[in-house]
C-alpha cells in the first residue's frame, strides 16, 4: 500500500488544491453562504480585522538583548532560554527581520521597542537616566517609513543599578535613578507618538522582590508608590504618549514576593486614571486575563494587553492558538472596546527560529480575532436574554465546525500574504540567504 493511499494524505493533496486565487475565492464564497445562514457578515469582519493593529515586540529578535552590551548578562528576572543560530547582532539586522516578519503578515501594525534598544552617535555613551528622544530617531525615521505605530518600555533589569530592586528600591540614589529613566522614556514616548500621529504607549514594568519570604511586604509597595507619583509628575499629552503598569505574579529570583503585584497595579491604575497592562503570562497558571477585561474596563480608561503564553511558570511562550487565547479574543470583540484596549505580543524564545516564533504570535492572533468575529454572537446573546442557555450552548458548539479556514486563506490572498501552507518556506529561504550568515 502507498503512502498516498492513506485518507489523511489524500486530505492534504485536495487542499493543496486550494491554493490558487480562484479556488480560495471559490471557497471562501461558500463559506461566506454558511455563515450568512447564522446571520454573520463576513466581509465586515474581514474589514475590522484589517483595522486592529498588533504591537510586535523587538525583543524576540535578539532575545533582550538590546544595543547597550548585547553580550552582557541578562538580569532581573529576564531570561532567554536556547541559542538557536541567526540571532540579530545590530539595529539594521533587527529592523530587516522585523521587515520580513511584516512581510509575512496582513494588516497594518506596530512595534514595541524598550528604552535599551536606544542607539548613540559614534563615540557617544549615555546612561539610561538621561535618554533622549534622539536615540530612538532611527526607530522613528524607520517606523514612519514603513507606516508603523510605535510602543516603548523603560528597561529597569539588566543595569549595574539593578540591585534586585529598582523604583522599589530603599537606596534612594538607585531609586531615583530609575525615576529619571523613567520620566527619559515618558519623553521620548511623546516624542515618538507626536512625530508618528499616533499615541505611544510607555509601559512601566519591575522585576523588583524577593526569592524568599518578606518579613516587610508593605514598605516596597510604599515606595513604588511614591516612586510613580514621581515619575507621573510631568503632565504630556495623552493625544502622544499613554502611561501604563504592568503586574506580575512572580519572577526568577523573586518567586515568593512580586511588589507590583496585579492588585498593587490594578488599584494605581484606577486611582490615577493610568493604562492597565494584562500580561497573559503574568497570573497563576489556570488564571486567564479575558475574565478580567469586562471588569477592568469599568474602571481605568484603557488596557494594554500583553499576549503571551504561560506554561506552567514560565510566562513567555510563543503564542499559539489555544482555547487561552481564543477566549481573550472572544471577550475583546464582544465588548467591541478596541478603541480602549491595545494588543501587543510579548514573548522570547531562542531555542526556535525566531522569524517563526514572531510570525507564528502574529498570526495566531489575527486568527483568533477573525474566529470571534464569525461567531454567532447575535445568536448566543439572544438565546441567553430569553434563559435558554442550552440554545446558547449549541450555538457556541456550531461555530467551532463552521468553514473558518476559507475565511482565512480569504484574508491572507488580499492581504497579498503567504497561507498557511507556504509562509514557513519563505522563512526558510530567509534563514538560508540571511539568517545563516550572521
Amino acid at each position: 500500500m502507498g503512502l498516498n493511499t492513506f485518507p489523511a494524505v489524500l486530505e492534504i493533496q485536495k487542499i493543496g488544491l486550494f491554493m490558487s486565487k480562484k479556488n480560495i475565492e471559490a471557497v471562501y464564497k461558500l463559506g461566506c453562504e454558511r455563515y450568512a445562514e447564522l446571520g454573520i457578515d463576513v466581509e465586515a469582519a474581514l474589514k475590522k480585522l484589517l483595522k486592529i493593529p498588533i504591537s510586535l515586540h523587538c525583543w524576540q529578535g535578539d532575545d533582550v538583548r538590546g544595543f547597550e552590551n548585547p553580550d552582557g548578562d541578562l538580569t532581573g528576572g529576564i531570561q532567554a532560554t536556547g541559542n538557536y543560530p541567526g540571532r540579530a547582532r545590530s539595529p539594521k539586522e533587527l529592523r530587516g527581520d522585523i521587515e520580513f516578519v511584516l512581510s509575512m503578515v496582513g494588516g497594518s501594525h506596530r512595534v514595541n521597542v524598550h528604552a535599551c534598544y536606544a542607539e548613540f552617535a559614534k563615540g557617544e555613551k549615555v546612561d539610561r537616566d538621561e535618554l533622549r528622544p534622539e536615540h530612538m530617531a532611527n526607530w522613528i525615521t524607520w517606523a514612519k517609513k514603513n507606516k508603523l505605530g510605535m510602543d516603548f518600555n523603560p528597561t529597569l533589569f539588566s543595569h549595574p543599578m539593578f540591585n534586585g530592586f529598582s523604583l522599589a528600591s530603599r537606596d534612594k540614589k538607585i531609586r531615583n535613578f530609575w525615576i529619571r529613566h523613567t520620566m527619559a522614556t515618558r519623553r521620548i514616548a511623546a516624542a515618538i507618538g507626536k512625530a508618528l500621529g499616533s499615541p505611544c504607549v510607555n509601559n512601566i514594568w519591575i522585576p523588583d522582590g524577593f526569592k524568599d519570604i518578606p518579613a516587610d511586604r508593605a514598605t516596597p509597595r510604599k515606595i513604588l508608590n511614591d516612586s510613580l507619583d514621581a515619575c507621573f509628575a510631568e503632565k504630556l499629552d495623552s493625544k502622544y504618549m499613554l502611561d501604563a503598569v504592568e503586574s506580575k505574579l512572580f519572577g526568577i529570583g523573586a518567586e515568593s514576593y512580586t511588589v507590583g503585584s496585579h492588585e498593587f497595579y490594578m488599584g494605581y491604575a484606577v486611582k490615577n486614571q493610568k493604562v492597565l497592562t494584562l500580561d497573559a503570562g503574568h497570573f497563576h497558571p489556570t488564571e486567564t486575563i479575558s475574565d478580567k477585561l469586562s471588569s477592568c474596563l469599568l474602571f481605568v480608561p484603557e488596557i494594554l494587553l500583553h499576549v503571551s503564553r504561560g506554561v506552567r511558570w514560565d510566562s513567555d511562550h510563543v503564542v499559539i492558538v489555544n482555547d487561552d487565547l481564543i477566549a481573550i479574543a472572544q471577550e475583546l470583540v464582544r465588548l467591541d472596546q478596541f478603541k480602549r484596549v491595545h494588543i501587543g505580543l510579548d514573548y522570547f524564545d531562542a531555542s526556535i527560529n525566531r522569524i517563526v516564533a514572531w510570525v507564528t504570535g502574529v498570526r495566531s492572533m489575527q486568527k483568533a480575532l477573525l474566529y470571534a468575529m464569525l461567531e454567532p454572537i447575535k445568536l448566543m446573546t439572544e438565546a441567553e436574554k430569553n434563559d435558554d442557555l442550552a440554545a446558547r450552548l449549541a450555538w457556541t458548539e456550531t461555530a467551532k465546525t463552521m468553514p473558518f479556514g476559507a475565511v482565512w486563506d480569504k484574508f491572507c490572498s488580499d492581504e497579498d500574504v503567504p497561507l498557511d501552507t507556504e509562509w514557513l518556506k519563505e522563512v526558510k529561504t530567509y534563514e538560508a540567504n540571511v539568517l545563516a550568515r550572521r
